[in-house]
């Protein structure tokens, strides 16, 4: 056992741990549950990376740590919680409602799209929108489901990845849509996480929290879009945040990755930094490869360019844009941010005026104009 390789490597552990988000009395302890590990695992089977064995047996202790204290501190606080005397009130069958429509008999898109529309009250367009596709196709894949579903019983509900990515969507539209149903997405995938227990669902409600703990940042008082870069961040509902972080970390503990928890990351990562230029866009750009890896999607690929960009300068974000279909929705203004950040302004300014007569909505379209016509006054002068 070589305890001066253990002295010297302790301090690069609790470094790390405290970037991952461990406060430091908590990442101590961790760190000597590791250092104890060692000692009793090396001196038989030493590993071949001594440092990233410390980092992965601290990390697990510390989060094994901290759902340990939150389980406690809940049940601590159901006690205070103990609802009155009296009938309970009646049960919410909102959720119950997703996955009815979720049915075995229709396909997963198909069952998505019924139950955005009966359910989650979007339109058709904006259910279109969602898919990519046409509102005249997307009006007869709905009218397909409902053809299919008219004579069958509604007694075997839908799966739970069905029910997720609907929830998914109607969170979406109501976070940047013309229908305000981030909240109620909020309270069923809440509802959804009590009763199943899936890292997925857990990873889902984190990523909606994330985003809804900015939220309040996103809007200027005149109505006007303001990207994440520019956002007051001392607007963001640091309780959310902290809601959203622990929840993401008990999922990855269960080592078992999917795209709702990746996205989650992402946006933990986003909502990490205290200022745009801390973002640490190089392990953002590593989960979106495994996002990328794990949905194949063109929207995540958009985005990826969008973080190589970042991470690897402007050029090498175009490059990853290149292999990307630009009838791609926002494609356009990707394009003309990078180009912009690359020096070339007139291409930029071309690009968002183009961008802004494609936005699916007006304060998107608005956002667009107001750039093209920032860098057209930057040429000018």
């Amino acid at each position: 056992m070589n305890e001066d390789l253990l002295r010297s490597l302790t301090p690069c552990v609790l470094g790390i741990l405290g970037r991952r988000g461990a406060d430091f009395a908590a990442a101590e302890d961790a760190v000597q549950d590791a250092l104890v590990e060692a000692v009793r695992v090396w001196p038989t089977a030493p590993p071949h990376d001594p440092k990233g064995w410390l980092v992965t047996v601290a990390w697990r202790r510390f989060l094994d740590a901290t759902r340990a204290d939150t389980a406690r501190r809940w049940r601590e606080d159901r006690v205070d919680e103990e609802p009155p005397p009296g009938p309970a009130p009646s049960a919410d069958d909102t959720l119950q409602l997703y996955f009815l429509c979720a049915h075995p008999s229709l396909t997963p898109s198909s069952a998505v799209a019924l139950t955005l529309r009966a359910v989650g009250g979007l339109t058709t367009r904006q259910i279109a929108q969602a898919y990519l596709v046409p509102e005249a196709t997307m009006a007869q894949r709905i009218s397909r489901a409902k053809r299919t579903v008219s004579g069958v019983r509604f007694d075997r509900p839908g799966d739970v990845a069905t029910v997720l990515r609907v929830l998914y969507l109607v969170f979406n539209e109501g976070y940047s849509g013309d229908v305000d149903l981030a909240a109620e997405a909020i309270r069923l995938t809440r509802q959804l996480a009590v009763v199943i227990d899936h890292p997925e669902v857990a990873g889902l409600l984190a990523l909606m929290l994330l985003h809804h703990a900015r939220r309040a940042a996103r809007i200027a008082p005149d109505g006007s879009l303001v990207p994440l870069a520019e956002q007051d961040r001392g607007r963001w509902d640091t309780t959310s945040i902290a809601e959203g972080v622990g929840i993401l970390q008990a999922a990855l503990a269960r080592d078992r990755l999917g795209e709702f928890q990746a996205q989650a990351a992402i946006a933990a990562l986003h909502a990490d930094a205290h200022t745009a230029e801390e973002t640490d866009w190089v392990q953002i750009v590593e989960w979106y490869d495994e996002l990328t890896r794990l949905t194949d999607s063109p929207v995540v690929r958009l985005n990826r360019a969008v973080a190589v960009g970042e991470a690897d300068g402007p050029r090498a974000g175009l490059a990853a844009l290149v292999a990307l279909d630009d009838s791609l929705p926002r494609h356009t203004a990707v394009s003309a941010y990078l180009h912009e950040r690359d020096g070339d302004l007139a291409t930029a300014a071309r690009l968002y005026a183009e961008a802004a007569r494609k936005a699916p909505n007006l304060a998107e379209r608005d956002h667009l104009t107001r750039q093209a016509a920032r860098l057209n006054a930057r040429r000018d002068h």
